[in-house]
């Protein structure tokens, strides 16, 4: 992206071909389905080409690292972010691959589950060229039903991987958690653990606080489960983490 003078701004356009090679499954050369990412080396494939494939290995397809000698299965783990990109990398790869999850279930005559209900109910309409880009009525119309609908079928990230962790004061400034063992969405952030501790412990603001983990200060942005695999790796469960007042560093 380049800024010109007149303050506006290019955008570079790239070709979906180009990237295809981060965004595709090694194992059935598709986009990614469900994708799931190996913890031991944070290479991704579709859930159901790795647990197939797991079967019979426990290496990881593409770098051949020994996940776990006879449990690889629990070494693996949904990766939502990287599935939300390629779904909106991919124009009509989310709606298709729902309308064959619900003709699935159907043809087998099963209820459809609630988080593949709660999945299509979350895609965007399709807009109506002969209105002008506006939606049809009888989407407008059932908008609060659809939203009623959603939110029931909402697990709230529930059926994410979890991580249990321990949240331990270090300092004489804060006082310590009533409850510090927690599990969260692996996906849940530092930032969500801050904000998480300074609302039990009625601080002015999260930026207050400092979250560390083997006595280093994790970065806002940090998943959990990119801490537990760079930090906690090989280690027993629950993932230790300190928080204390935030140190301004010269």
């Amino acid at each position: 992206m380049t800024t010109l003078g007149n303050s506006d701004m290019l955008t570079r356009k790239i070709k979906l071909w180009d990237i295809n090679a981060h965004i595709t499954c090694r194992l059935c050369e598709g986009y990614l389905i469900d994708a799931t990412t190996v913890t031991e080396c944070l290479h991704t494939f579709c859930r159901s080409c790795l647990v197939k494939y797991l079967e019979e290995n426990n290496t990881c397809p593409t770098c051949r690292i020994v996940i776990h000698q006879s449990h690889p299965l629990q070494y693996i783990g949904h990766d939502r972010t990287m599935q939300d990109i390629v779904y909106k990398l991919v124009p009509g790869l989310q709606e298709a691959e729902l309308k064959k999850q619900r003709d699935f279930y159907q043809k087998l005559g099963m209820e459809v589950p609630g988080d593949v209900k709660g999945e299509m109910g979350s895609v965007k309409p399709h807009l109506d060229p002969q209105r002008n880009g506006e939606t049809k009525p009888e989407d407008t119309s059932n908008k609060e039903t659809a939203e009623e609908k959603q939110e029931e079928d909402n697990d709230y990230h529930r059926s994410d991987e979890q991580v249990s962790i321990c949240l331990e004061c270090n300092s004489s400034k804060l006082r310590g958690l009533k409850r510090k063992w927690i599990r969260c969405s692996a996906q849940a952030t530092v930032l969500h653990l801050k904000k998480f501790i300074a609302k039990k412990l009625n601080l002015a603001s999260f930026n207050e606080l400092d979250i560390l983990c083997n006595e280093e200060i994790l970065g806002k942005d940090h998943t959990l489960k990119f801490v537990v695999v760079t930090r906690w790796r090989f280690k027993k469960s629950p993932l230790l983490l300190h928080y204390r007042p935030k140190m301004d560093l010269l």
